[in-house]
């Protein structure tokens, strides 16, 4: 469970919830509930999301995706380079064909997949075509479950507006009678509330957790491709492990070196 995520959820709503009631009664809450404007804003966006996806499964898979945001993702980049130069130095003791055996070990289906890639003899332009092209999937289903959410986050302060003019509309049919006006301008005006909630509690901090899981696993997947051509390429595995090394932050790299982190034998 990522908690960073859990907490930041909780936490908004506690604090706008907070925010609403501090120094009221907590009935105050009362006047934030309002079912039509809930079905404008909420089934508006929603829907008109809807329209915008390719199928009705697709749409719930989209929704989905939220859940991603509370898992964590396994991403360790220094267990990748060590993983990686341990293969070079079976391949540069034992040969190239003897990976196919030290790929029975490794869990990741893209590194494993091109290890195979390597043993079978595969030209490294090719390995290389086959690995980006892979990685180019990967990042246009992200990007299309990422669209989903900005989309989302787009039609709830629209529809919100329309929730709003739709309010006014009404209140200005009802405008000689002077005591209708402040509760009928409140509900038109939750409706944009509705929209502001749902766009930058929900649907923004979910995009942009999504945009750097997908950030985080592509740079991964591309050190994989960058040590794996380096390894069928016979580079010493010290110089592998400095090439790969590049994709730390120099900070991490220090700590690597002072945990033991070189593998070279």
């Amino acid at each position: 469970m990522d908690l960073a995520s859990l907490l930041g959820v909780i936490m908004c709503l506690v604090l706008v919830i907070y925010g609403i009631i501090v120094g009221q009664d907590i009935s105050v809450l009362g006047n934030f509930v309002d079912v039509p404007s809930i079905f404008i804003t909420f089934g508006g966006a929603f829907c008109c999301v809807l329209i915008m996806s390719p199928s009705l499964r697709g749409y719930i898979n989209r929704l989905k995706s939220f859940s991603l945001i509370m898992k964590v993702q396994p991403s360790n980049e220094e267990g990748t380079i060590k993983t990686i130069i341990g293969l070079s130095n079976v391949a540069r003791k034992e040969g190239l064909l003897a990976l196919e055996e030290a790929a029975n070990s490794i869990d990741d289906e893209f590194l494993k997949k091109g290890v195979l890639l390597i043993v079978d003899g595969t030209d490294p332009e090719l390995v290389r075509n086959i690995l980006e092209t892979e990685l180019n999937c990967i990042e246009d289903r992200h990007s299309k479950i990422v669209g989903f959410w900005d989309s989302l986050a787009a039609m709830g302060p629209a529809w919100g507006m329309i929730g709003t003019l739709i309010g006014l509309i009404n209140l200005l049919y009802k405008m000689e009678d002077p005591s209708t006006i402040g509760p009928n301008m409140a509900v038109a005006l939750v409706t944009t509330f509705y929209g502001s909630i749902l766009a930058n509690w929900i649907c923004i901090p979910v995009a942009t957790k999504l945009r750097y899981k997908n950030s985080n696993e592509i740079m991964i997947k591309e050190l994989m491709v960058e040590g794996l051509l380096s390894i069928q390429a016979g580079e010493n595995p010290r110089v592998i492990e400095e090439k790969l090394k590049s994709f730390l932050s120099p900070s991490r790299r220090e700590a690597m070196k002072e945990e033991g982190g070189d593998n070279v034998g």
